[in-house]
């Protein structure tokens, strides 16, 4: 099959070596080429039963024997604002783990809840960096309501909410900005009604939305099909 696309010329293109970069600039790089991401709406309870809720968009699903799901949250390249390093040991080295990734390696549960244009606003206030115990539910305007397996709550609002049982953390690097693959089991899928029919789900009722770099996000309105193959 001839595809109708001009080979660029090489003197035009750019090389290079993320070795030689500073982390922050290989991070522009990746969120500016890996596009459009899904955005996972993450939640999780600590040991306390306190809730947490959190955006991420390096999220994708893993295979249907069993429904697995992947999402990667980074290792912080600093303690937040609001924390306080001064309770440290001598020696002791400050916990840079996001509180969802905490909560997860601490609880093995968590949900991930699907972002409509309808909560993007409110998925998006949820990002804010605030101490454990303030509840970003209340931060975004969303409601939460029971899981049937696990401990953290679903969002209501969202159109669909999939229950999860940590498989496996994988952590790419414990240095600030490494990156950690969450694994986990879907054990519950949780969908409004008009959104499926037969197991098909309906792209324009889900309406869901993707992260481009910096602070632009997509929609999904705007498909194409191609036929595959056979």
């Amino acid at each position: 099959m001839q595809m109708d696309t001009a080979i660029p010329n090489q003197d035009s293109v750019i090389t290079i070596n993320p070795a030689d970069c500073e982390p922050r600039k290989v991070y522009k790089l990746m969120t500016g080429l890996i596009v459009p991401r899904p955005i996972a709406l993450v939640s999780t309870v600590d040991r306390s039963g306190v809730r947490n809720l959190a955006p991420f968009s390096f999220f994708n699903g893993v295979g249907s024997v069993p429904p697995c799901v992947l999402f990667c949250p980074t290792v912080r390249s600093a303690l937040p604002a609001h924390a306080n390093p001064a309770g440290l040991k001598p020696g002791e080295q400050p916990d840079l783990r996001k509180d969802t990734l905490r909560n997860i390696e601490e609880t093995g549960e968590f949900v991930v809840n699907i972002v409509n244009e309808a909560i993007s606003a409110g998925a998006n206030a949820a990002s804010s960096e605030v101490p454990p115990e303030v509840d970003e539910f209340v931060l975004a305007g969303l409601t939460a309501v029971p899981s049937e397996v696990v401990r953290p709550p679903r969002v209501a609002e969202s159109p669909a909410q999939m229950e999860c049982k940590l498989m496996q953390v994988i952590y790419t690097s414990h240095a600030p900005g490494g990156g950690v693959i969450v694994l986990g089991e879907i054990v519950r899928f949780h969908l409004r009604k008009d959104l499926v029919e037969d197991f098909r789900v309906d792209p324009a009722a889900l309406d869901a939305v993707g992260r481009m770099a910096g602070n632009t996000w997509v929609r999904t309105r705007d498909r194409i099909e191609l036929i595959r193959p056979k």
